[in-house]
């Protein structure tokens, strides 16, 4: 039997049981894709991080993410979460499926560069339906990272009201997200990855990099604060800086111990 150190990091949260869940395993080499699945499953959390030493020039570690069912191409709260594990000095880089994806010190934050993905008008057959919103409400498309679909709402109660069929948006191989100006945040969005394994997501960083160009178009200004309204909740720091966004927050490291096979 083998142990393999376990860290389990709140993201994008100020104290424990706030922003979004994730399980750090730093490895000597990578383990067959099969058993990390299996253990993504196991930890049953949105996602569980693997990383390994890299040997790259331009990167320190590389990183790979996997839900309870599938691995992902994208995932921001599980990069910052790998980031506050493994950081030295001022920054760790990461090479992964979406290029590479640098984390900075800020203070007591944490500045997680990604690439930006661009929206366009778009429907994506039957999200209106599974979300519960009527024929017109207006919708958007993305192709990067995991696939955004964005429905646009008056307002965040609007977000919070949104009740979904999570049957039917098992069916949409996209990261569907529910979006509106906010109340005490520039905007607020809820993200629901049931295809991916996860019904609703707590704080969603690749979300982000669908919403951040999204929203700095409408509001005219390429810097504001957003609110994911899950039951845990988490705000985040956005910026648009050219093709990138960066997402400030704050980890906790919640447990931490072994995982053993």
């Amino acid at each position: 039997m083998t142990a393999h150190r376990f860290v389990q990091v709140d993201a994008f949260a100020s104290r424990p049981f706030e922003g979004n869940p994730a399980a750090v395993m730093p490895l000597e080499a990578w383990l067959p894709d099969a058993t990390m699945q299996a253990i993504a499953a196991e930890n049953n959390l949105a996602e569980t991080a693997f990383t390994i030493r890299s040997t790259r020039d331009d990167a320190d570690y590389d990183l790979r993410w996997f839900t309870p069912t599938v691995e992902v191409d994208l995932c921001g709260h599980a990069t910052l979460a790998s980031a506050h594990v493994l950081i030295e000095g001022g920054r760790v880089r990461f090479a992964t499926r979406s290029g590479i994806l640098t984390v900075s010190r800020d203070g007591d934050r944490l500045q997680l560069d990604l690439p930006a993905y661009a929206v366009e008008p778009g429907e994506e057959p039957g999200l209106l339906d599974a979300l519960g919103l009527p024929a017109g409400t207006p919708t958007y498309l993305s192709r990067g990272g995991n696939g955004a679909a964005i429905a646009l709402l008056a307002d965040e109660a609007a977000v919070r009201a949104v009740a979904p069929d999570f049957a039917g948006l098992r069916a949409i191989d996209r990261l569907v997200i529910v979006t509106a100006p906010g109340d005490a945040t520039d905007i607020a969005s809820r993200v629901f990855a049931a295809y991916h394994g996860i019904d609703e997501d707590p704080v969603t960083g690749s979300a982000h990099a669908a919403l951040v160009p999204f929203w700095a178009a409408k509001l005219g200004r390429d810097r504001f604060t957003a609110l994911q309204a899950s039951k845990r909740s988490g705000r985040l720091d956005c910026r648009l800086a050219g093709d990138r966004v960066v997402l400030g927050g704050r980890c906790v490291t919640v447990i931490e111990g072994e995982f053993r096979l």
